[in-house]
């Protein structure tokens, strides 16, 4: 009877966690996005929620909410049931960034939120006027070093993961860079184009056709290795900083409390997409490197890009409120 009795229990705990895993797919999803529609976090949520909806076989929706940084669709997640119908498609500011900068968040990302998979990565890239006289990261830092006055960087916003890398730059090539902050891109760059300001970064992707133009000129990119955009630009080791590398990601993260079947059959969909062909390319050309991978390596990569975040941001001083 014991015997009996424990097949019994086994029996009805599998079809428990069946139903449930597949209760799952038969509900609509919604990805989070913290962006507006257009932007390289909106497209890459819905490639990848049309190839998601295919492998699922239920709708997916993108959902924009828009605002201070991410962090508002970010509270909308922690706050969603946690049922499995809602995900949320973020880049490192919301989990990593954010959370060093801001001394009061409406979520901490360690307890609020459930990692599902790593997506891609995306690099910046430090660019000069093209009538610059630096061809590369060595002559410009020789040049700064003789011209302290107008040794600066421009970044889009101040508190951004490009004003942090200018800061690592800075101390990577032991200069007292001035960081010059700017509401946007865009007149970042028209002030770089117009010689107001002497370098700027910003993410390869939102330079690279100014590059391409002869407007300006990018002398190095932030990854590991060579971005696929830009192979005849060395990465910032290679070009003599040693150590100086970070690249922005985004990653697909669920309330804290969802099933981890459920959480497992989301990242085997997102991993699925990832993988075919045609929207990698899509990815390569948004700037964008699809990576993929295990709840466990989006942990470990926000452990790590905390950790190298976290000096340079003491170091720039900065605090927002």
């Amino acid at each position: 009877m014991n015997t009996l009795r424990n097949i019994l229990t086994t029996l009805a705990v599998a079809l428990t966690m069946a139903a449930s895993a597949h209760a799952q797919v038969d509900r609509p999803l919604r990805i989070l996005v913290g962006f507006p529609a257009g932007g390289s976090a909106d497209l890459a949520a819905r490639l990848i929620g049309e190839r998601m909806a295919t492998e699922l076989k239920q709708p997916v929706v993108i959902e924009n909410k828009p605002g201070a940084g991410g962090r508002l669709a970010a509270d909308v997640l922690k706050n969603a049931p946690a049922d499995g119908s809602t995900w949320m498609l973020a880049p490192i500011v919301v989990p990593v960034l954010a959370p060093l900068v801001f001394t009061k968040l409406p979520y901490n990302a360690s307890t609020d939120f459930a990692p599902v998979a790593p997506v891609a990565n995306y690099q910046f890239g430090l660019a000069v006027n093209a009538a610059h006289p630096a061809k590369t990261v060595q002559e410009l830092v020789k040049w700064a070093k003789a011209n302290p006055m107008q040794a600066n960087f421009g970044s889009p916003s101040p508190g951004s993961l490009p004003h942090f890398f200018g800061v690592m730059i800075s101390h990577g090539a032991q200069l007292d860079m001035v960081h010059i902050p700017f509401n946007g891109g865009a007149p970042m760059m028209n002030a770089l184009m117009g010689s107001q300001i002497t370098t700027a970064i910003d993410t390869v992707v939102d330079q690279i056709e100014m590059h391409r133009a002869g407007k300006i000129r990018i002398l190095a990119t932030s990854g590991a290795s060579r971005s696929p955009l830009l192979s005849d630009v060395p990465t910032f080791s290679e070009a003599g900083l040693k150590g100086v590398e970070g690249t922005g990601w985004f990653g697909v993260y669920a309330p804290a409390k969802v099933a981890p079947a459920t959480i497992a059959q989301v990242n085997a969909a997102i991993n699925k997409a990832l993988a075919i062909p045609e929207l990698r390319e899509r990815f390569i050309r948004m700037g964008l490197e699809p990576t993929g991978g295990s709840p466990a390596d989006l942990t470990a990569l926000m452990k790590r890009d905390t950790e190298r975040w976290a000096p340079v941001v003491k170091a720039s001083g900065f605090r927002p409120d």
